[in-house]
């Protein structure tokens, strides 16, 4: 199987092999220390400062953007949430659930939100922005200095799920003033899914801990005390939170955030040129594009089939998608243990099915 997509994605065979050890009891110094380290370097890979705190959620992405909702809002808050997809939608969602008072911008479909559409939101009494900023249901990677300069001008509470994000594009929680970061284990960081990873900023952890969130699995104020000694609340997923150990610390050895960040940006770049030189009848629909995915339309044929052509066919497995795009968009994931050779054997399968005439 090659996986070219946004989550699981291929994991490096060092990380596998961690996986396929005996999970440990987790209650001890040693894990303590393993944690703590986690913290520290997820920390360091999001430009996080030295006062921030790190939490791990067992759980899905989608764990994490709830714990933060509940943890960092109340009904006194007003939120502006960029809703230019599925997973903004979640957001919405979220607030409803939770009788959080929002506001929604709504982005053009493959579009980024622009300064005058924030503009129209000024001055008007909002606390807080949440964004999905690659909202990877469209592919679409919104401006993370726009919005932070909007933020820093109204003094918005800064939310920015990166769970695709994270390590496929720049981030830099201070110099952009991010008070809640979220992520996840099963997309850059290629470990399974499982864990999900909440940066808080000192301001955010102020915040957290004056509020009392009417929850137990997902109080971060738990999850920030137990993580002062390395530990959390309640058992853990082990065995991934030492896959994640593991690739942090490859990461590290091999240059950090900005080398992994540069090693996505030239496969997305060496698939899309791909794409162009040979002529594909795939059309990219984000004019706003994350190093992590490329979003393709296909002019002659369904997306869903494709992706099923792809996997029966030829064992290559792109993103396919839900809703009113299934038949319309396929998505091309980056992030992972890929290489430039993988792009060439995903190139060489669409080609052959254009001569088949399936594309």
């Amino acid at each position: 199987m090659l996986n070219f997509t946004v989550g699981p994605v291929m994991s490096d065979e060092a990380v596998l092999s961690v996986g396929a050890e005996q999970v440990p009891y987790f209650r001890t110094q040693e894990f303590s220390e393993i944690m703590l380290e986690n913290e520290y370097l997820i920390k360091k890979f999001a430009g996080a400062a030295e006062d921030a705190r790190a939490v791990f959620i067992t759980g899905s992405g989608t764990a994490a953007m709830e714990a933060a909702i509940v943890n960092a809002f109340t009904s006194r808050d007003k939120l502006l949430i960029i809703n230019g997809g599925s997973f903004g939608q979640r957001f919405v969602e979220l607030c409803q659930i939770h009788k959080i008072p929002f506001s929604e911008i709504r982005p053009a479909f493959g579009k980024g939100v622009t300064a005058d559409q924030l503009q129209q939101f000024s001055g008007r009494g909002y606390t807080a922005l949440v964004v999905n900023i690659h909202e990877t249901s469209t592919g679409v990677c919104y401006d993370l200095d726009l919005l932070s300069r909007f933020c820093k001008e109204e003094n918005l509470f800064f939310t920015v799920d990166a769970i695709s994000a994270f390590l496929a594009d720049p981030i830099d929680m201070q110099k952009q003033q991010i008070d809640m970061m979220i992520t996840g284990s099963q997309k850059a960081l290629a470990c399974p899914p499982g864990i999900s990873v909440i940066v808080l900023s000192k301001r955010a952890v102020d915040r957290v801990y004056g509020n009392d969130p009417h929850c137990m699995y997902l109080d971060l104020r738990s999850a920030l005390r137990n993580g002062d000694r390395g530990q959390t609340p309640f058992t853990p997923a082990v065995g991934i939170l030492l896959q994640i150990n593991k690739r942090l610390k490859m990461i590290h050895d091999a240059g950090g955030a900005e080398a992994e960040i540069r090693k996505t940006a030239s496969i997305a770049e060496d698939f899309r040129s791909a794409l162009k030189e040979n002529r594909l009848p795939l059309e990219i629909v984000s004019q706003s594009l994350s190093n992590a995915v490329t979003p393709l339309h296909p002019l002659h044929a369904s997306a869903y089939d494709i992706f099923l052509t792809l996997k029966d066919e030829y064992q290559i497995w792109v993103c396919p998608n839900g809703g009113d795009m299934k038949e319309k968009v396929f998505r091309v994931g980056h992030i992972g243990c890929l290489t430039v050779e993988d792009n060439k054997t995903l190139i060489d399968a669409l080609i052959d099915m254009k001569n088949r005439n399936l594309l």
